[in-house]
């Protein structure tokens, strides 16, 4: 068995994406396997549960607004679990509002990501959260 982050130093970064939206999970998908991150996708929060305890990413990219579970109640599920309580949560919303980023705080998310996002905006914030864990 190789050492995967001797080959390729982005493949110890798992990135999770949870979003209700198909062609955004996709489009969050290709940009970062471009970059050469591992990524799990999830449709909603109880999806991303599950995934959160599976595959134990080292980067959440949460959309706010998804039904069932919202991205807040799933940040604040993931915070609330020791596990998980440090690992990143980046909120993703359409809206660019103080009291979204706010209320994201609140439950515990690192920072915000207005949709619709472009490649270079979505790397930039994974190689900040990879920089600041490093």
């Amino acid at each position: 068995m190789t050492d995967k982050s001797t080959e390729h130093p982005a493949s110890a970064t798992r990135v999770l994406v949870i979003d209700d939206s198909n062609t955004i999970r996709r489009s969050a998908e290709i940009f970062l396997r471009q970059g050469g991150y591992e990524v799990v996708l999830a449709e909603d929060g109880f999806d991303a549960l599950a995934k959160v305890n599976d595959h134990e990413p080292t980067l959440i990219f949460c959309d706010i607004l998804m039904p069932r579970l919202d991205g807040y109640q799933t940040c604040a599920i993931i915070k609330r679990n020791p596990r998980f309580a440090n690992v990143p949560v980046v909120m993703l919303s359409s809206k660019d509002g103080v009291f979204d980023k706010a209320r994201g705080r609140m439950v515990g998310s690192d920072d915000y990501l207005t949709k619709p996002f472009t490649k270079e905006q979505l790397l930039r914030v994974v190689a900040h959260f990879r920089s600041v864990s490093a």
